[in-house]
């Protein structure tokens, strides 16, 4: 275990019980979610590398919008 996740946990061990369980639970999904992804992306590695293909040609044909990280 590393050092900042035995920080985090020994600050989690002063919560509450219900405080305890519900970051838990929002660890255990995003670690479920995070393998859902990864099955995801094994299985279909040839869609992904089609995908990027045609997010770069419609970035190169100006199809594309950046981002405003304050609206987001």
């Amino acid at each position: 275990m590393t050092e900042l996740l035995e920080q985090a946990i020994a600050k989690l061990k002063n919560l509450p019980a219900n405080e305890q369980d519900a970051i838990a639970a929002m660890i255990l999904a995003e670690l479920e979610d995070e393998r859902c992804w990864d099955q995801a992306f094994a299985r279909s590695p040839d869609m992904l590398a089609k995908l990027a293909t045609e997010a770069m040609a419609e970035y190169r044909a100006g199809k594309t919008q950046e981002l405003d990280p304050d609206t987001l």
